[in-house]
């Protein structure tokens, strides 16, 4: 009888997208996530801190009144990018939330697989400040995102 192989999210997702990923490796995140599984989003970089994840985006399904692209859709994209890079840094224990977060939008999209890749602006013990940019499949940037998330250990991440 095999074991579970317990990984940290960074091992985790590397095996995930290289396609080396066993029936017996586990992370205490869970990956994918439900959210990401309902709206299609895929991560196809993950490094230290950092993660890039897409998602085709298409007014038909994901539109507003104005027949473009909901900006919440986007806003969704980059929280999974950030989520995903802030991911790889949290130990077994200790969880994290976004506190803030602040988008700007720059073009419309009516169809097209978005990216977004989400980077640290400044990494603390407690407090880590992403920037994410988000571009459509023609490398024009739509959007860019701030956000802050603050990473809870002990009594604080406990059920989260």
């Amino acid at each position: 009888m095999k074991t579970l192989n317990k990984l940290s999210v960074l091992d985790y997702l590397q095996r995930q997208l290289a396609g080396t990923l066993s029936e017996f490796d586990t992370t205490h995140m869970k990956y994918p996530t439900a959210i990401s599984q309902m709206l299609a989003i895929k991560i196809v970089a993950v490094s230290l801190g950092t993660a890039t994840v897409e998602i085709p985006a298409d007014a038909e399904l994901h539109g507003n009144q104005q027949g473009t692209v909901h900006g919440g859709l986007m806003c969704e994209l980059a929280d999974a990018a950030i989520g995903t890079a802030h991911s790889t840094l949290i130990n077994e224990g200790e969880s994290f939330t976004s506190i803030e977060l602040k988008i700007n939008f720059f073009r419309p999209v009516m169809r097209s697989k978005l990216r977004a890749t989400a980077k640290p602006i400044q990494s603390g013990r407690t407090i880590t400040c992403y920037n994410c940019e988000i571009f459509r499949d023609d490398n024009k940037l739509v959007a860019t995102v701030i956000s802050t998330v603050m990473t809870l250990r002990g009594e604080q991440a406990v059920g989260r």
